[in-house]
């Protein structure tokens, strides 16, 4: 027992004098970065859906029986193909029958000429009435008018003749057919042939809030923000990268009142058709420049029980000053940070951890090396055996 006590005393007198060593370093040593304004692109990450660039409804133009389908379903089409053949016979009766009246108003017009022309000297000698001569230029005219009636009606027998063939109105991969050959279609009937889409390029047209696309355009007019020209990348259901990036096209002018967004339309390329209209995807782009913002290293950023992030600055007297911020994203590694902070501003960002507000801090600027000076005449370094000459 007599042993032990002393051991302890002297425990207590290292512990003792430990704590004193600790309090005559002085105050924590901090690194910090001066912050500046930056220019950091504004992302919008928005969901969109594809839809086909071209998309046209297969259509009879004429009534009648399909004889034939020249296509294969789910293949591309080239414009003017021909895709299917509908019965011509009746078109072309109609065209034969249209010839005969037009040959014949022609023969009716030329004597009808003929006899004005013949009727017109006699009249002038008075050697037939007046009125025999303007009755038969009158049937003249008739006759005239007459061609170019048979005329016309010919015309429109060989446009019919011509839609019995049915083309494709425009190039892409045309889907499945909804009549077989031996099936009647006729002009007004509901459903359509077949249906065909470009897919090379294809649109994705982007949903984003109307008080979002708001709040950019008065940052713009007001000068925090500078247009720039969106470059949109894609990630698709799968949350792969699509690759290829697309351009936004225009900007919708109406908000679509059951949803409260605009719809904005971007264009990408397709050449190995991926993407497929009605897919779902996310779009990724820089929708302005802001010219204010704050760049701040991640690791000076704490969050609060509540949730806020927040920093340490250097303060009056060099002291340490706890400042809430408000981030918008990150940017590589550093937080943008959009209020709570100026160009100018000391954010700590060494030494943090036990750091408090308004606790003294001896700045230097971040990865300063650090010197290991002698200690000073009179002064005994760690561990150093007490002089006893005294």
């Amino acid at each position: 027992m007599c042993v032990v006590l002393p051991l302890a005393a002297c425990g207590g007198g290292s512990k003792e004098e430990g704590g004193q060593r600790r309090g005559a370093q002085g105050p924590l040593s901090v690194g910090f970065v001066v912050v500046k304004s930056s220019s950091v692109p504004v992302v919008a990450d928005l969901p969109g859906r594809t839809v086909a660039f071209q998309s046209s409804q297969v259509r009879p133009q004429v009534s009648g029986v399909i004889q034939r389908r020249f296509f294969k379903e789910g293949s591309l089409v080239r414009q003017g193909q021909t895709l299917y053949q509908i019965d011509p016979q009746l078109y072309r009766a109609a065209v034969n029958q249209a010839e005969a009246n037009f040959q014949s108003a022609q023969a009716t017009a030329s004597a009808a000429s003929v006899r004005a022309e013949r009727l017109k000297p006699l009249a002038e000698m008075e050697a037939v009435s007046k009125q025999d001569y303007t009755d038969a230029n009158a049937t003249a005219l008739q006759a005239k008018a007459s061609v170019a009636q048979t005329r016309a009606q010919l015309e429109t027998a060989r446009i019919n003749l011509r839609f019995s063939t049915v083309p494709a109105p425009i190039t892409g991969r045309i889907g499945r057919s909804l009549f077989t050959e031996g099936a009647l279609v006729t002009v007004n009937q509901a459903d359509p042939l077949a249906t065909i889409q470009r897919l090379d390029p294809i649109f994705v047209d982007i949903q984003q809030s109307s008080a979002d696309l708001l709040a950019l355009r008065r940052s713009i007019s007001q000068g925090g923000l500078s247009a720039t020209q969106a470059r949109v990348k894609l990630l698709l259901e799968d949350g792969s990268n699509y690759g290829p990036t697309g351009t936004i096209e225009f900007s919708e002018v109406t908000v679509d009142p059951s949803t409260g967004t605009v719809t904005l339309r971007a264009t990408f390329p397709n050449p190995d058709g991926v993407l497929l209209p009605g897919m779902f995807v996310r779009a990724q782009f820089d929708q302005a420049i802001n010219t204010r913002a704050i760049l701040v290293p991640q690791e000076a950023v704490t969050r609060q029980a509540t949730g806020e992030a927040s920093v340490f600055l250097v303060g009056p007297g060099n002291k340490a000053v706890r400042r809430v911020i408000t981030i918008q994203r990150a940017d590589g590694a550093n937080w943008v940070v959009t209020d709570g902070l100026k160009a100018g501003d000391k954010v700590i960002v060494q030494g943090t951890g036990q750091l408090r507000p308004d606790a003294p801090i001896k700045p230097v600027p971040a990865d300063t090396p650090q010197r290991a000076e002698p200690p000073k005449r009179g002064q005994r370094g760690p561990g150093a055996t007490p002089d006893k000459r005294g």
